[in-house]
């Protein structure tokens, strides 16, 4: 039996990651090394399809990608110049082969493939109304409803037809689409999602982060506008708006934890930014300790910035394990216990008879930061404070981030001051919502047009959320008739 590692259970886990590819020999395996550098931001399944000018091929599996395409056998036959990569973690629909990614489909105008990052607050009532007119779905998934808006509409070309599609649609998205003549980009029109267009010899690519371009040694050439589409074929790379210009709302979260930090979106790099909310955390919310410590791998850059800010020595004073992955049995509840030391180690020399800032990117249970305070006290320290690059996490996200339910929020339900006691530190503080924005170099949170999208800190969604609105208005129709 295949379970995911109970530790990720107590973060925000990524949301998937997109490659795109086109005019290239050797397309489905610069698609998999792409989507090897994109691996962070989807361990669950991994596909590609691709195109060799006759016919379109696909291998998607579960697991990481370097078993998805470790059969050489299986990957030999992966032939053509285009092709679209997915690595998926599951925001709707199951985990299993059948909602793997990219999704093809035989139309009216020939093969079409479709890879999403992203989540629709509308699809369960778009999906309602495509069933009753008679539509047939083989997924559980959002993504598949924007195939069968494709499939059921009259205009004329597959990219008029895709902004037919997408004009319906509601929530975040960035997507590549593969058919006969090319390779399709789009991205919606507050930019939630990042997509970007890179250059290879004579070919182009389109991708959620600049380190896939990095991998295969392409040229970075500028981030796909919200709301536009990006077309690579024949005619090299032709590009239009599908809705007018609106403020842009970038996921602030890309910066804190989901993006590698070596990429660049939106021309901030990733692990600079990261750097400057630690520094601005140090200013905030400083307390006299002799180590600054991050909990690693993602609060690195945050507590170099803030060791930096506050003239204090930085130190790794925990030691992450990155041989764990996924267990292949269902552990016992002692080992569960135990579960934080398979993934992270105390430095005991660095930490005993020390005074401790523990630097991470975000609480979102607790569970995970209350074991890791256990276990530096265990090694010694003398005290332990807490520093969050994030402002408080008080609600969930639905714009393709697998969050946990409101109420399994620690913030939405707990003080600072309560979370400190339960988590075990002497003091805790995260970094308040102007301080994240002056990190971003914005004087601070216009809250008339905030620059990005913070929903998951202030409950300030920037889409409609239709389908919660629905079964909000289902549940109180419920309780009426109680």
């Amino acid at each position: 039996m295949i379970t995911t590692n109970p530790l990720d259970d107590d973060k925000l886990h990524e949301e998937c990651g997109v490659f795109g590819i086109y005019g290239v020999p050797d397309a489905a395996t610069l698609t998999a090394l792409g989507l090897h550098a994109l691996q962070h931001r989807g361990q669950e399944a991994a596909g590609l399809v691709c195109f060799d000018g006759q016919q379109f091929h696909a291998h998607r599996a579960l697991g990481l990608v370097s078993e998805v395409f470790a059969d050489e056998r299986e990957t030999a036959r992966l032939k053509g110049y285009s092709a679209i990569g997915h690595n998926r973690y599951a925001t709707t629909g199951g985990t299993v082969l059948r909602n793997v990614q990219p999704l093809f489909a035989e139309l009216e105008f020939g093969g079409f493939a479709l890879a999403h990052n992203g989540n629709l607050t509308n699809a369960h009532a778009l999906r309602r109304d495509l069933v009753r007119r008679g539509s047939l779905f083989q997924s559980t998934m959002d993504t598949e409803v924007i195939i069968h808006l494709v499939a059921t509409s009259r205009s004329a070309s597959v990219a008029d037809r895709l902004v037919e599609s997408l004009r319906q649609v509601e929530g975040a998205y960035s997507l590549v689409a593969l058919t006969h003549e090319g390779v399709i980009g789009v991205r919606d029109p507050l930019g939630v999602r990042p997509l970007i267009l890179g250059r290879l010899g004579e070919g182009y690519i389109l991708t959620s982060e600049s380190c896939a371009l990095d991998i295969i040694g392409a040229e970075f050439l500028r981030d796909v506008d919200p709301g536009e589409m990006v077309i690579l074929s024949e005619a090299g790379v032709t590009s239009r708006r599908i809705a007018p210009a609106v403020p842009q709302r970038h996921c602030i979260f890309e910066y804190i934890y989901f993006a590698r930090p070596d990429s660049v979106i939106e021309g901030r790099s990733v692990y600079s930014a990261r750097q400057m909310i630690g520094a601005e955390l140090a200013r905030e919310s400083g307390v006299p300790v002799d180590v600054v410590v991050p909990v690693p791998d993602s609060g690195v850059p945050a507590a170099l910035g803030y060791a930096a800010a506050a003239g204090i020595p930085f130190e790794f004073g925990i030691i992450r394990n990155h041989y764990v992955g996924r267990t292949f049995i269902q552990p016992t509840q002692q080992i569960r216990d135990l579960g934080v030391r398979r993934k992270h180690n105390a430095n005991r020399p660095k930490l005993a008879g020390k005074r401790v800032v523990l630097v991470d990117d975000s609480i979102v249970r607790g569970t995970t930061s209350r074991k890791i305070v256990e276990m530096v006290r265990s090694a010694g320290a003398t005290e332990v404070h807490m520093r969050i690059a994030a402002p408080p996490t008080t609600h969930s996200c639905f714009y393709g981030v697998d969050t946990p339910e409101r109420e399994e929020l620690l913030a939405s339900k707990l003080t600072v001051e309560e979370m400190a006691r339960y988590i075990g530190v002497d003091s805790l503080a995260f970094v308040s919502l102007d301080g994240l924005y002056r990190a971003m170099g914005e004087p601070g949170r216009d809250p008339t047009h905030p620059r990005f999208c913070d929903a998951c800190f202030t409950g300030d969604y920037p889409t409609r959320l239709t389908d919660r609105e629905g079964k909000v208005t289902k549940q109180l129709s419920l309780l009426a008739e109680v």
